[in-house]
């Protein structure tokens, strides 16, 4: 491997453990938001995570792409979809973590990739491998241990997960980049979420302007809370394997389970303690397959028929 690949691998690597790293840690923002509520703070998210990506695209000069998507209204409509849906799990996790529910937010985010599966299988007919069928039952089956721990089922966990899958679906249909995905969302979010605020504050229930200055600039800051992670993965996904980034996702859900547990104090009762034995175990299996899946593939291109071509000169090695 030459030195400038070792670099660009490295700065990939980098910028992985900061997009995953940030988005971990994000459970000790949201709290600083308070008084706002959920819904204020999802409002200004939308609003300055335009902002941020608007003015990071004139910088950029990136901007042909919005007259194609303009031009193409089944793409447009699957782009409104994907803001539907990412405005639900937004609001949901901004607030489960202000009501105490930091752990079952990370739970959603172990589950994603089971629930991803699942829906592969049912929407897109896609066949499973006998390891991930395995896996797929032992979540099915952690789900069931959390409902009884919970008393009722883990509803944040399911709708963080089945609302993070089904974008992700929607995203692969569009085929957009990360930051021109954000604007496009964040477009369609914009009105809704301004006309919000607008409201609230005809109401006198408005934050913004009431907490003091520091706490509107928190509120201005969601906008580089959203977008700065998702910077920093697009430049870890142009420069690290697949599989990398696949195992660097678990980064997320780990630190939020652990400041959940550590810095939050959440309950981990034995019945929660299972079930999340349970779904880390379905991953290991997952994990396992596709690095198994991974070599294979590998193997097979290295043992693929060469064809000889006669050299027309000396090569230097």
């Amino acid at each position: 491997m030459s030195g400038k690949s070792k670099g660009e691998r490295r700065t990939g690597l980098l910028n992985g453990f900061a997009a995953y790293g940030m988005w971990g840690l994000v459970p000790l923002f949201w709290p600083l938001l308070k008084p706002a509520g959920a819904v204020e703070i999802l409002a200004h998210r939308m609003v300055w995570s335009l902002v941020f990506v608007a003015v990071a695209l004139v910088y950029v000069r990136r901007w042909a792409w919005a007259g194609e998507l303009l031009r193409q209204p089944r793409r447009l409509a699957l782009v409104a979809v994907a803001a539907a849906v990412i405005t639900v799990n937004w609001g949901v996790y901004i607030w489960a973590v202000n009501s105490g529910h930091v752990v079952e937010a990370s739970l959603g985010y172990f589950i994603n990739p089971l629930v991803t599966i699942a829906m592969g299988v049912l929407l897109l007919k896609e066949r499973l491998r006998p390891v991930q069928w395995a896996a797929v039952g032992i979540g099915l089956a952690a789900v069931i241990v959390l409902t009884v721990g919970y008393g009722q089922p883990p509803w944040i966990s399911l709708t963080l997960a089945f609302s993070f899958a089904t974008y992700g679906l929607v995203k692969k249909k569009v085929n957009l980049g990360g930051i021109e995905s954000l604007a496009a969302e964040t477009a369609i979010q914009f009105l809704p979420a301004v006309g919000y605020l607008l409201w609230l504050t005809s109401r006198g229930d408005s934050t913004f302007t009431t907490e003091g200055p520091g706490h509107g600039a928190l509120l201005a800051a969601t906008g580089v809370v959203t977008a700065l992670p998702l910077v920093c993965f697009g430049a870890a996904a142009i420069r690290v394997p697949l599989s990398t980034l696949g195992l660097l996702q678990y980064l997320a859900p780990v630190f939020q389970f652990l400041l959940g547990v550590a810095y939050f104090h959440e309950a981990m009762p034995v019945e929660r303690w299972a079930g999340f034995a349970l779904v880390w175990g379905a991953l290991c299996l997952l994990t396992f397959d596709a690095w198994r899946a991974a070599r294979e593939t590998r193997r097979r291109l290295v043992e693929a028929p060469r064809v000889e071509v006669a050299p027309s000169a000396p090569v230097d090695a």
